[in-house]
């Protein structure tokens, strides 16, 4: 059977792959260390590999597409209706798989490194604006005392 879509669910040390066909049914489950992954995906057909939206998801959407996979970035709580049972790294690939083959799904546009930069940025600058404002208020607290 071909596979038309593959969820994969991003850990620290392993990968875990839902593959499925154009029906939805599973083609093949398949666990891969981080150094795996890139190498089995080439491997393949091309197909649509989805992804949750998270630290490291765009990464690897660009090592993807250099393979030739069509990627998709889903946020997370659009992925968490479809978890079947227990949360556990296959059920969370599964319901990922699942999740993109919805035709009402809405998708994170996969960031430029440009772009990532960017939002670093002002991420940092947010943090530092949170941190001067914690130091003001308490300064302020402890002259009123």
């Amino acid at each position: 059977m071909k596979i038309t879509t593959i969820g994969v669910d991003i850990a620290k040390s392993v990968f875990h792959l839902f593959a499925v066909n154009q029906a939805g049914r599973l083609v093949k489950k398949k666990q891969l260390k981080r150094k795996q992954v890139l190498n089995y995906l080439a491997n393949i057909e091309p197909c649509r590999v989805v992804m949750e939206a998270c630290g490291g998801a765009n990464y690897w959407a660009h090592e993807i597409i250099a393979l030739g996979h069509e990627v998709k970035l889903i946020a997370p709580q659009y992925v968490k209706p479809y978890v079947k049972g227990n949360k556990n790294d296959y059920n969370d690939a599964e319901a990922i798989a699942e999740a993109a083959q919805r035709p009402t799904m809405r998708f994170v546009p996969i960031k430029s490194i440009e772009q990532q930069d960017v939002q670093n940025f002002h991420r940092q600058r947010e943090l530092i604006k949170k941190e001067r404002t914690a130091l003001v208020n308490q300064t302020r607290g402890l002259l009123a005392e």
